[in-house]
């Protein structure tokens, strides 16, 4: 055995090294929250660990990433070291960015790397083009980046591909994310996600669906892709189909899956797969945080099944912001305006939550609904005086409705006047309906003439204007908003209503013919009878004197 020539270490370095491993291993193993770190961070600064990079990477990966990590806090020990940053640490904080409220300051980071002696490599690129698709940059910026990673011969790496790929898709860029995706030469799922995501927010749900069609092996997320496309699209009854299938083949949906089926639920008033859906999360212990909250909130109010609402609302322990907005919002589209303005107060005592402009907007429809003309003026003052928030024009629009559902109908055009934008085509809307319930006949002329105006494939404004002419016995320019109609192109939307029977959503179209619904006979005998029913009661209401006042 050769002797040992070295200098043995002496005990108080042995100490410090066994100190720092413990440190730094409590930091991995026993850190849950951001007091620990405080308190980890604070024995770092007075051992002189804190000046270890190693070490102060950790902290901050910490801070950036964990769950009940603090971003600020990254920020902030970053700028405080940042003469001696890492890779790693540039990494880190670019990629908790660019998935942040402010992704903006992910590409401000990256520039400034740009001017340290730390070169970008090809861990630092995914994050930057999935910053750039939350702002829209593909076309400037995220193709300077794609240019930049072609030239360092990172745009090749999968990760940076797909990535890319995703970026141009979500921004609209079709074309681009094509070629990248038929560049793959082998398949790659998380490439044909991403183009299949692309497609369908892109309005190409039909490409979209054959590509899903297409694809070798999916897995959770393509499904995930696929439905939430047809949601979005307004393709209820498509996601619902594609949900059973996806039940055949035995996969578990994940929480995305189960939040698009509950809104496409929700679309189609098909109470009870929405009741089934929640059962479902129940059954599966499905994590109830705020988003899968509110959509089960959201289902039940738009089903029409308020108390249920009311119940899954007031048990939950994750209540966000977005849910209370939603069940305001539907108390508020259920007629029960005092109690979506108890709930209001509720939130505006709440410690730890602060209104937003979709809250205001809940709260004054539901003003709109009550005809509450003082309240509506009040929380339009509380939202600029209090929360310094400038009304959009759906606010604006809100108390338009208010203004003329209460009859006042000059107050309302005042409003638009001083309003700090134009009103658009559904304020005059609102506006002409109210000049026509209160009989001023001025008032629904120059809001009919607008509302086309603004918008000339609206069908319901040239009859809506047509009939207000006609009952002023204007016959002339009664036809000619009739003939500008027709001459245009332009056919007023024909009315649907959507029940569910059994689980099954059917649609009917006013003046539809049922060919291919299984019950089209016995439908049709319905109505035949409803008809014979209606005629007979017609006969009895000639009889008593009273058809004029049924007209």
């Amino acid at each position: 055995m050769l002797p040992f020539t070295g200098a043995l270490p002496s005990s108080t370095s042995i100490c410090k090294f066994i100190s720092d491993h413990t440190l730094l291993s409590t930091l991995e193993t026993k850190c849950s929250s951001m007091r620990d770190l405080h308190q980890l961070h604070s024995q770092l600064i007075k051992t002189g660990l804190a000046r270890d990079r190693i070490a102060l990477s950790r902290v901050l990966a910490f801070c950036a990433t964990s769950p009940n990590g603090d971003l600020n806090y990254a920020m902030r020990l970053f700028a405080h070291h940042h003469h001696h940053p890492n890779a790693f640490m540039y990494n880190t904080l670019i990629r908790a960015l660019s998935h942040s409220s402010t992704p903006h300051v992910a590409v401000s980071l990256f520039l400034d790397m740009l001017h340290s002696p730390v070169p970008p490599q090809r861990l630092t690129f995914p994050s930057l083009f999935i910053a750039c698709s939350h702002l829209g940059l593909a076309a400037h910026c995220g193709a300077q980046l794609h240019g930049m990673a072609l030239k360092l011969g990172h745009a090749s790496d999968p990760y940076v591909r797909n990535s890319m790929l995703s970026m141009y898709a979500n921004c609209g860029c079709i074309s681009m994310s094509s070629r990248l995706f038929d560049e793959c030469s082998s398949f790659d799922v998380v490439c044909w996600n991403a183009m299949i995501t692309g497609l369908a927010k892109n309005g190409q749900i039909d490409k979209s669906r054959y590509l899903f069609d297409e694809m070798p092996t999916r897995n959770v997320v393509s499904w995930s892709a696929m439905i939430s496309g047809y949601v979005r699209s307004g393709r209820d009854d498509e996601a619902l189909r594609l949900f059973s299938r996806m039940q055949e083949e035995g996969l578990k949906p994940n929480a995305n899956i189960l939040v698009s089926l509950l809104g496409a639920c929700a679309g189609l008033g098909a109470l009870d797969q929405g009741e089934w859906i929640h059962q479902y999360i129940t059954r599966n212990a499905v994590v109830l945080d705020p988003v899968v909250t509110t959509a089960i909130v959201d289902m039940y109010c738009k089903c029409g099944s308020i108390n249920k609402a009311v119940e899954v609302f007031e048990n939950s322990s994750t209540k966000g912001l977005s849910s209370w907005n939603s069940m305001i919002r539907g108390l508020a589209m259920h007629g029960h305006s005092e109690a979506a303005t108890r709930l209001f107060s509720r939130l505006l005592q709440s410690s730890n939550l602060r209104p937003d402009a979709v809250t205001f907007l809940s709260i004054l429809t539901s003003c709109s609904h009550a005809g509450s003309v003082d309240e509506a003026w009040h929380y339009l003052s509380l939202m600029i005086d209090e929360y310094g928030m400038e009304p959009g024009t759906e606010h604006y629009g809100c108390m338009v409705d208010v203004l003329g559902r209460a009859g006042l109908i000059r107050e309302a055009e005042e409003l638009m006047r001083r309003m700090p934008m134009a009103p658009d085509s559904v304020m005059w809307g609102s506006l002409l309906s109210a000049g026509r319930v209160y009989g001023d006949d001025a008032a629904s002329r120059r809001a009919g003439r607008q509302v086309i105006r603004l918008d000339p494939l609206d069908g319901g404004g040239y009859v809506a204007l047509s009939n207000v002419f006609a009952g002023a016995g204007d016959v002339g320019n009664a036809g000619e908003a009739r003939t500008a109609m027709k001459e245009r192109g332009v056919r007023k939307e024909t009315g649907c209503s959507v029940i569910e029977v059994g689980g099954v959503a059917h649609e009917f179209v006013a003046g539809g013919v049922l060919q291919q619904h299984p019950q089209a006979e016995e439908v049709y005998e319905t109505l035949e009878r409803l008809g014979v029913e209606l005629r007979g009661g017609r006969q009895y209401a000639v009889e008593l004197g009273i058809l004029d006042t049924l007209e």
